[in-house]
């Protein structure tokens, strides 16, 4: 009887693909105000900063378009919800594209990545508040989708 109980317990620690997501997205919250509050003289750790939260979002985009997403989909009787999902990677993608053509000094730089938040932001809520639930109420098998999600994230990671 303990060791169901034990058993029980790990089962409720382990991520599943909504608090993974959840996780990625408090982070990029995270280091977009500490890019907002930094104050950077070098315009080199401001370039780099702003680098490596694109390169978050990107991750993040990745392992949703090619595993979260397809699994909801499949499911999920919205196509209009997971259309506009993909839209607004593809806009984000494209800001992204151009913060990456800016030198660090570019005064577009702080604008573009202040308007990248905003992006993400939005994004972020219609997941939380829309895709979420409707995901949770499908009955997916979201630890097995994370350990997927997981499993990807180092794959790219190791690209780096």
């Amino acid at each position: 009887m303990a060791k169901a109980k034990k058993s029980k317990a790990k089962k409720q620690k382990q991520l599943d693909a909504l608090d993974l997501l959840r996780r990625d997205h408090a982070d990029v919250k995270k280091a977009f105000k500490e890019f907002e509050k930094a104050k950077y003289k070098d315009p080199n750790a401001c370039k780099e900063f702003v680098a490596s939260i694109c390169k978050a979002i990107e991750m993040h985009a990745t392992v949703e378009e090619e595993i979260f997403y397809p699994a909801v989909r499949e499911r999920i009787k919205d196509d209009e919800l997971m259309n506009e999902a993909l839209v607004e990677h593809n806009a984000a993608k494209q800001l992204i594209a151009e913060i990456r053509r800016l030198s660090g000094d570019d005064p577009m730089l702080k604008a573009s990545a202040m308007v990248l938040s905003e992006y993400v932001n939005h994004h972020v809520r219609e997941e939380e508040n829309q895709m979420f639930p409707k995901a949770r109420r499908l009955k997916l098998d979201l630890e097995g989708l994370a350990e997927k999600m997981l499993a990807r994230k180092d794959e790219l990671k190791g690209r780096e």
